[in-house]
């Protein structure tokens, strides 16, 4: 089955070109040994064709009952996940399928990675210095909607920015158990430390605020 038509290929694979700037690479775990993880195969598939569109992406890919090492390494504990790293390994992780409008996520996250650099405001950078305190951020989502890849988007690149931040995209649907646990009645939802809430896609000022009180 193709995950992303020609078209679409197209698209990117000049956007990979223009922007790319250096090597990516990305950590997909699944499980295709159980009914446990109906989208592991389609989550495999589609970032295995996004990472053949240009040379510089590196796919590998893990069973995660095979390669719990590496797992418990990258931060994994649910599949399908996928951690996107360039020239060092960021906290950035995708769990469930990222279909839909989460699909340009990972399109940026991409080029920002093989960049080393975000495009983050000079002055939210220089405040994310200041996070000392281990940071968790959960970004819920669903691939229907519009507002959610800024949220995911946003997190990403505070993570990007300091390794103490660990921020994750979540696909509501696919993982209902947690999305119950952290009350999701929509989407976006980013939860900080699963003690702040934020619904609705925030500006950066509105995010750096509450990363700051909770790690600063």
């Amino acid at each position: 089955m193709v995950f992303i038509n020609d078209e679409n290929k197209k698209q990117v694979s000049e956007v990979f070109a223009k922007e790319m700037s250096g090597n990516v690479n990305l950590f997909l775990f699944h499980d295709l040994s159980s009914e446990k993880c109906p989208y592991c195969k389609a989550t495999m598939e589609l970032v295995k064709e996004l990472s053949e569109l240009d040379k510089r992406i590196t796919l590998t890919v893990y069973d995660i009952n095979k390669n719990q090492k590496e797992a418990k390494f990258l931060g994994v504990d649910k599949v399908p996940a996928i951690v996107v790293g360039g020239k060092k390994i960021y906290n950035v992780l995708y769990f469930g399928i990222p279909a839909g409008y989460e699909f340009s996520s990972l399109v940026e996250d991409i080029i920002e990675a093989s960049k080393g650099v975000t495009s983050l405001s000079d002055t939210t950078k220089e405040q994310l210095k200041k996070v000392s305190k281990p940071i968790d951020i959960k970004v819920f989502v669903t691939p229907s909607c519009p507002y959610c890849p800024g949220a995911v988007r946003l997190a990403h690149q505070f993570a990007m920015e300091n390794s103490r931040i660990r921020a994750a995209m979540i696909e509501a649907q696919e993982f209902m158990e947690l999305s119950t646990q952290y009350n999701v009645m929509g989407v976006p939802r980013t939860v900080i430390n699963d003690s702040v809430h934020l619904e609705g896609a925030q500006p950066e000022e509105v995010l750096l605020e509450h990363v700051l009180k909770l790690g600063a």
